[in-house]
């Protein structure tokens, strides 16, 4: 599904046209990627909780010369899925 596909499904279920449904999910979208942003998690109590992981910098290869590179230290997102969406999708 896409984002607009999303839109959709939402305002198939709401009084909203697709493009103010489009407008809603992109607002929701920048306030999870904000708190994301500033270290903080972000929890939607029966769907899931977003949280910021720290990957330490580490040596690698290239794997077409096999020369070691460095790479560099990073954040990244994880998703932990809530029991109810779990047993939503498993049937």
């Amino acid at each position: 599904m896409t984002k607009k596909e999303l839109a959709q499904a939402v305002a198939g279920k709401t009084d909203l046209s697709a493009s103010a449904a489009e407008e809603v999910l992109n607002t929701a979208f920048d306030a999870i990627s904000a708190s994301l942003a500033k270290g903080e998690d972000v929890k939607i109590a029966g769907f899931g909780n977003f949280e910021t992981r720290e990957r330490a910098a580490r040596t690698g290869r290239n794997p077409q010369t096999g020369e070691e590179i460095q790479i560099a230290a990073s954040t990244s997102v994880g998703f932990k899925a809530a029991a109810q969406l779990k047993r939503a999708v498993n049937g």
